[in-house]
């Protein structure tokens, strides 16, 4: 499975800033809208929600069967630290993942030297200095029928 984080700061705490083994590059990969909705349409939530699933067992066989899942997880600071408030996480498997390396790659950059420079300036207590040179996120509208099977 690999995984779509649309938070620069959660890439930050997932991959130490580029410093944890084996995640020393950092990638910013922008895909199609198109694909980003599609695997939205056909994810499934990574945890049960009795409201939405029934019972335990039809919510792992949807888990099962479905090419990508919803995660929700602490946003984090320029510290790292746990927000109050969560970030996607969407994981792709099988045609999800397929359609991802084939179809939804729009543009890959290398951010590294960025996430370097970032974390240097925090090392440094210079959060407004690092805070400006944050990647804009902007809120992602969505039609609501996107998301209705991820919602209780």
């Amino acid at each position: 499975m690999t995984w779509i984080k649309p938070s620069f700061l959660w890439m930050m705490y997932r991959c130490g800033w580029g410093t944890k083994k084996d995640q020393e590059t950092v990638l910013a990969v922008e895909i199609s809208r198109e694909g980003f909705v599609w695997a939205l349409r056909n994810a499934c939530l990574s945890h049960y929600v009795p409201a939405l699933h029934g019972d335990g067992g039809t919510w792992k066989r949807e888990l099962r069967k479905a090419p990508a899942r919803v995660q929700w997880d602490p946003e984090r600071d320029l510290r790292l630290d746990p927000l109050p408030y969560r970030s996607l996480q969407l994981g792709l498997a099988g045609e999800a993942a397929a359609r991802y390396a084939d179809e939804w790659i729009v543009g890959i950059e290398d951010v590294t030297p960025l996430a370097t420079e970032i974390h240097g300036l925090v090392r440094e207590g210079e959060l407004d200095r690092a805070a400006g040179l944050l990647p804009e996120e902007r809120p992602y509208p969505l039609d609501d029928d996107v998301l209705a099977h991820l919602r209780a």
